[in-house]
């Protein structure tokens, strides 16, 4: 009879799976371990040591976390300044941005209409027509003469429209901000270049080669009076900045720290992780608190983009024009945010799932469970895997490792990794995995004497 209560839990544990298993030994572990403890402690009062550990993980922990959008900021300010790619990537959409382009063009245009003097050239044609003897036509010039100058400038300034909005200017744009990245770290420092400055607090563009390729297509249009045009190079703010200075000088220190500081944040991380008693739910937590880090700087992103806009006068740069040049100046710090929050929320949820919780338990069984309802669905069809399946069902662990370290050594040396990239190496983990889950064809039990 003995005999039979012995075998029932042998029999049961067979019927259980590997994940199950491993819960149900962890649990007769602990299980053991207090019974230990409750019989050496009869009789006697055991004190709870202080342990330094969790104070110290949190410490690191949150200093990483605070760490970590100060990292992000100090590796957008190095790759603006260190990659023209990025610069380019980063200040190109500006041009096609409407409010952007009313700008120009109604800075171009005031340049250009001041150049020629059109009243001016009105009143000398009425004058020389005066002196000719043709008073009615000098009296009807003098008298149209603002509408006349009004239509003139109306057609310079659809023809300027029309020469922002082309792909020419655009390609003027692109190339003029490429050569100037190369002295990009002159406007950093104040000194200056001569298609971006600073000067009196302001960022400045120079437009001298925009009005030339304006001057050109009016010529080409019939207006000879553009060939008077002399050649200018008047600047268009873009930024205001009243402590430039200041952050001129905050700039270089980030870009000297852009290596240092991500290295930093993930070691703080790491560091906190490994001195904590619970190292599983450290992770968890350091993870779910560097993605919270992420979200805290995409308000204090909006947040200066408020006080930015404020503190911008009208008559320097339009609301519009002015919120069109933030977005785009900060569009690569919301990409890198976003792309850390997403790891982050992916290592915190493959802890949690791999972990020893009733939960995550029952998610892996419930998903093993369908990965073999797959398989054998497929080999009552005639499709196995056979040895291959067996191999690879004996070597899971291992290939479990290699597709986690491939899909993450192609995150950390792909160039500038994008939510999107996060998101499409996620799927194709999680398919690598799957299809070692799929594959893995457990050996055949041997038969028994009962079987046979």
């Amino acid at each position: 009879m003995s005999q039979e209560h012995e075998l029932e839990p042998a029999a049961s544990n067979s019927e259980l799976s590997q994940d199950e298993r491993a819960e149900l030994e962890r649990l007769r572990a602990e299980t053991a371990e207090l019974h230990s403890q409750e019989a050496g402690g009869t009789g006697t009062t055991r004190k709870r040591h202080f342990s330094w550990r969790t104070p110290v993980s949190i410490v690191l922990i949150v200093l990483g976390c605070i760490l970590g959008p100060v990292a992000v900021l100090g590796v957008w300010a190095g790759n603006e300044v260190s990659d023209t790619g990025r610069w380019v990537a980063t200040v190109e959409p500006l041009i096609h941005d409407p409010a952007i382009q009313n700008v120009l063009t109604d800075k171009i245009t005031t340049e250009i209409t001041s150049r020629l003097n059109l009243t001016g050239t009105i009143n000398q044609a009425t004058a020389q027509l005066n002196d000719k003897g043709l008073t009615r036509i000098s009296s009807l010039l003098n008298t149209f003469g603002p509408q006349i100058a009004s239509a003139v400038t109306g057609f310079i300034h659809s023809t300027v429209h029309t020469v922002i909005s082309s792909p020419a200017a655009a390609k003027i744009w692109v190339q003029a901000n490429t050569v100037a990245h190369q002295s990009l770290v002159k406007v950093l420092s104040g000194e200056g270049n001569s298609a971006i400055s600073t000067k009196n607090g302001q960022v400045t563009l120079n437009l001298g080669p925009f009005i030339a390729v304006v001057k050109q297509d009016l010529i080409e249009h019939g207006f000879s009076l553009a060939s008077n045009i002399p050649a200018v190079s008047p600047t268009l703010a873009l930024f205001q900045a009243k402590d430039l200075g200041k952050a001129q000088a905050a700039y270089r220190l980030i870009k000297a720290l852009k290596i240092v500081l991500p290295i930093l944040a993930l070691g703080l991380l790491a560091a906190g992780v490994y001195a904590a008693r619970k190292r599983r739910r450290a992770l968890i937590g350091a993870t779910l608190g560097l993605a919270a880090s992420m979200l805290v700087l995409a308000i204090g992103l909006l947040i200066a983009r408020t006080i930015y806009l404020n503190s911008v006068p009208s008559n320097v740069l339009p609301a519009d024009a002015a919120g069109a040049a933030f977005d785009a100046m900060v569009y690569f710090i919301k990409v890198g945010l976003r792309v850390v929050l997403a790891v982050a929320l992916v290592v915190a949820i493959g802890a949690f799932i791999t972990g020893p919780s009733h939960a995550a338990v029952q998610t892996r069984s419930a998903l093993k469970s369908g990965v073999d309802w797959v398989r054998n669905f497929g080999e009552r069809r005639g499709v196995s895997t056979g040895p291959f399946g067996e191999w690879t069902y004996a070597h899971r662990r291992g290939l479990r490792i290699g597709v986690v370290a491939l899909v993450a050594l192609i995150f950390v040396f792909w160039g500038h990794p994008t939510l999107l990239v996060v998101i499409l190496l996620v799927v194709i983990l999680l398919l690598l995995l799957g299809l070692i889950e799929l594959i893995g064809r457990p050996p055949a039990a041997p038969k028994t004497a009962e079987q046979t």
